[in-house]
């Protein structure tokens, strides 16, 4: 075992200790059942229901609470970059914005790549800065931070891909959010356009977050700390 630093900031009151705790602890319990959704309905599928009817409660509840994670960051409760933490945020929610607004997504098969990468990489993540509130971080759980994105990543990134792949059809036949011209505001929004660009731009975005993770890896577990059979968070 061992422990290393995370993004919490330390000397803080021990109420908002607490209550990142706690957050934290939920977030890791809600991931976990949501695992659990997802293999019992390949084990025992239903008869008349579909992934999404079976888990959307669960990821609405999970993915969006993750908003709370900007508000922790501006109010400075965790130290790490604010404009990185919405971006990664907001992504999410607009992936499950897709999938209850656009109906074919829901049958879309990188929804189950998506999810299931997501739950694997929260369950990690979660668990991670929960120890590190304690002061305490097993080793394994280091080095499941610090390496499941090997997988994660491709996997959860596809699975994303695919879902706004799968709408494309949908928002184009149905013209779906979009103003075309001529109208008497003189301008024109194509939703199929917009998800088209935020599919591109994870082709630059992709790679550096990929190099990011691989950096930290080599930072993280490449160093004494991690190296010692226990060790204390300073």
């Amino acid at each position: 075992m061992a422990a290393t630093k995370g993004k919490t900031i330390k000397k803080i009151s021990p109420v908002i200790n607490a209550y990142l705790l706690a957050y934290n602890f939920i977030q890791v319990l809600g991931w976990s059942y949501l695992l659990f959704q997802i293999v019992n309905f390949y084990v025992n599928p239903p008869k008349s229901q579909t992934l999404w009817d079976v888990v959307k409660y669960t990821v609405g509840i999970f993915q969006n609470a993750a908003v709370i994670e900007i508000f922790n960051v501006a109010a400075g409760f965790v130290k790490t970059n604010l404009a990185v933490t919405i971006q990664q945020v907001l992504s999410r929610v607009a992936i499950v914005a897709a999938i209850v607004f656009i109906p074919e997504t829901s049958d879309s098969p990188g929804l189950p790549l998506a999810l299931t990468a997501w739950c694997f990489a929260e369950i990690t993540r979660y668990s991670y800065y929960g120890f590190n509130i304690i002061g305490y971080i097993p080793y394994l759980i280091v080095w499941a931070r610090y390496s499941f994105f090997y997988v994660l990543y491709p996997v959860g990134v596809s699975g994303e891909l695919i879902v706004y792949w799968t709408s494309l059809g949908y928002v184009g036949r149905t013209k779906m959010w979009s103003i075309e011209m001529p109208n008497k505001l003189n301008i024109a929004l194509s939703l199929w356009s917009a998800i088209l660009i935020v599919m591109l731009v994870y082709i630059p975005l992709f790679p550096q977050m990929f190099m990011h993770m691989v950096y930290q890896r080599k930072k993280t577990l490449g160093s004494p700390e991690t190296k010692k059979v226990q060790k204390k968070v300073q």
